[in-house]
């Protein structure tokens, strides 16, 4: 394991203190000795004495960039500096100037790629002396990449899912999908605990991102609140361009696995899956009531499962039967 703590663990610290976890509890999660988690608390903490991820991360870059500054060869070189200073304002190229020194010296003294970084961070004056400025072209508004990077940004990646959600050590870390019925505008809406297995399926004769949204607020009210930590979606248009009016009404925060990756919802796709052994492809979901739906949900709830030491979902979630101590009697 690295030395240093990453940018997921800084993530998982500011969730666990705000979960009003102790720090020796924190770093046995994490893997971490205790003076490891204590030091990053202390060393990253805000002025009012509370630890967040945001900041956290921000101070240790810019330590990083700081401690870097004596590495750097042209700061640390004013004759160097001048130099290239000088060959750029005579309209020489970086690749040039850096050539011109490998082939006076015999030897690489510095490449051109450090001199064009220098120019862009350190000395934006002189990017006028380069023959092609950075960004020089701007790209067409409305191109399909552009809007693509757009819609990316609107959403929390996977990647930033809190730890105990990926680990399954709590209740209430859900993933939802949809399941498609013979006709296309018919689906059941899915959302299954990862811990526990425990899902629940809503039946929709229409499907629209604000159908599915109002669905989904309406399901996860009923639910208590400290069963609602997390949702996994996939990028489906179903699910709409943003999640922040979802998070706003289900008091859930919201997350989107990558394009193409289904293995990383992988409890909800083997829960859709169980789903179809009582609904095959072709169904004609027009033909039902959300009561036959609650019926085969019902039945999937009180299945028992091997890795719950076969207990049951419905066991699990609502009863809340200790896994563990069950697991130890098989």
């Amino acid at each position: 394991m690295s030395q240093h703590i990453s940018k997921e663990e800084r993530n998982a610290i500011d969730y666990y203190l705000r979960c009003e976890w102790k720090q020796k509890d924190i770093a046995l999660l994490l893997r971490r000795g205790t003076d490891v988690i204590s030091k990053e608390i202390a060393r990253n903490k805000d002025q009012d004495g509370i630890y967040r991820y945001g900041s956290a991360e921000q101070k240790c870059r810019t330590r990083r960039k700081r401690a870097k500054q004596s590495q750097r060869k042209i700061e640390n070189n004013i004759s160097l500096e001048v130099h290239i200073e000088q060959q750029l304002r005579n309209n020489r190229s970086p690749e040039q100037i850096a050539g011109r020194l490998r082939l006076e010296q015999q030897e690489t003294v510095i490449c051109h790629e450090t001199i064009y970084q220098w120019v862009y961070t350190e000395r934006p004056d002189l990017q006028q002396y380069l023959c092609f400025q950075k960004s020089r072209f701007r790209r067409k508004r409305g191109t399909r990449k552009r809007e693509k990077q757009r819609r990316l940004q609107q959403f929390r990646n996977i990647e930033e899912r809190p730890l105990a959600a990926e680990d399954r050590v709590r209740l209430g870390d859900f993933e939802g999908d949809t399941v498609i019925g013979k006709n296309k505008k018919q689906r059941l809406l899915t959302h299954v605990d990862r811990m526990s297995g425990y899902g629940y399926a809503d039946l929709l004769k229409e499907v629209s991102a604000p159908i599915v949204e109002r669905a989904t607020s309406k399901r996860f009210r009923k639910i208590p609140k400290s069963k609602r930590h997390t949702i996994t979606y996939d990028r489906g248009t179903e699910f709409g361009g943003e999640d922040t009016l979802l998070e706003k009404h289900t008091k859930t925060m919201v997350y989107r696995a990558n394009p193409y990756h289904s293995w990383e919802r992988g409890t909800n796709e083997n829960r859709n899956g169980l789903l179809r052994r009582f609904l095959p492809k072709g169904t004609d979901f027009g033909t039902l009531t959300q009561a036959d739906v609650d019926e085969i949900v019902y039945k999937l709830n009180h299945r028992p499962r091997k890795r719950l030491g076969y207990l049951t979902p419905h066991e699990v979630f609502v009863l809340r039967l200790d896994v563990v101590a069950f697991q130890t009697r098989i």
